[in-house]
């Protein structure tokens, strides 16, 4: 039982890092139709660039916050200089130009920071939780805290505010969204730059507990463009749902077959998850239509 305990709390902290991923996912894929492939280096280079700030010895409080800040305008800078000059290009070109921006982000910060791993510091205190005969570190609370936040702030973003209403206005149908002064050029970027922050939030809460490395982001990146797939290409609630699922599937394979099958055993769930229904848990047949 206490095992069981153990390794559903461990997978729904990683799903709750693919739950964000996948999110940044969505955010983008909404308003631009762009899937982008270099989501993973953002949440890389949230655990990298914290770690530098905090070597400079800036506090932990400001250090958070800026890294945030840097890396939301790695995403902006990254539509406005890449994806929006090749707006009128196809769908694989695009995705192209995404995987050839997440080479040259990696290729950086393999010169910025090396091709070893750093160490972040915890929030808080590394004293753990017990539950039901398992260990929970309180890091992974605050992973779990955090994809729970996030969630409730994009509701209220996309559901409460006039930011929000233009957003999902450029989703559904950008043509009319720009006949009522709305511009998807500025809601594409916003697209960008919110998902490159959702990114910088995951790679900053699961860096004290991974050792963070220039090419960590390439499997987080799968796993979340994975786990926004399994929950229906467009859809958030499918994007968080896929992400726990996904996380929980992992670590059971984990802890009851084999460590070195878990990725075998995750992809295999998506697999055949995706025949049963190739559109997603909560996904549309048309996804081209879904939005957050």
């Amino acid at each position: 039982m206490a095992d069981s305990v153990q390794f559903l709390i461990s997978g729904l902290t990683i799903g709750s890092i693919y739950a964000i991923v996948a999110l940044g996912f969505v955010t983008i894929y909404s308003v631009t139709k762009v899937i982008n492939l270099a989501q993973g280096e953002f949440v890389m280079l949230g655990g990298m660039i914290m770690f530098s700030l905090l070597k400079l010895g800036i506090p932990y409080l400001i250090a958070f916050l800026t890294t945030i800040a840097i890396v939301i305008m790695i995403g902006w800078l990254l539509e406005r200089t890449i994806v929006r000059k090749a707006k009128g290009a196809d769908a694989l070109s695009l995705i192209i130009l995404t995987i050839g921006a997440a080479i040259f982000i990696r290729g950086i910060a393999s010169m910025v920071w090396g091709k070893g791993s750093v160490k972040v510091d915890s929030f808080a205190s590394n004293e753990p939780v017990y539950v039901m005969g398992a260990t929970i570190t309180p890091q992974s609370i605050w992973v779990m805290v955090f994809m729970l936040a996030i969630v409730a702030g994009l509701f209220l973003l996309i559901e409460k505010t006039m930011l929000g209403k233009a957003f999902r206005a450029c989703s559904v149908n950008p043509v009319a969204a720009r006949l009522m002064a709305v511009s998807p050029k500025k809601m594409s970027s916003f697209s960008f730059a919110l998902s490159a922050g959702l990114g910088a939030l995951a790679g900053l809460v699961i860096a004290p507990i991974i050792f963070p490395a220039y090419d960590m982001g390439v499997m987080l990146g799968i796993k979340g463009f994975s786990a926004t797939i399994l929950g229906g290409l467009g859809s958030a609630p499918g994007a968080v749902l896929g992400g726990l699922l996904l996380g929980v599937i992992e670590s059971l394979g984990a802890g009851f077959i084999s460590s070195g099958m878990k990725d075998a055993i995750a992809f295999g769930f998506v697999l055949m998850l995706l025949l049963i229904r190739p559109y997603g848990l909560l996904g549309e047949k048309n996804v081209g239509k879904g939005g957050l």
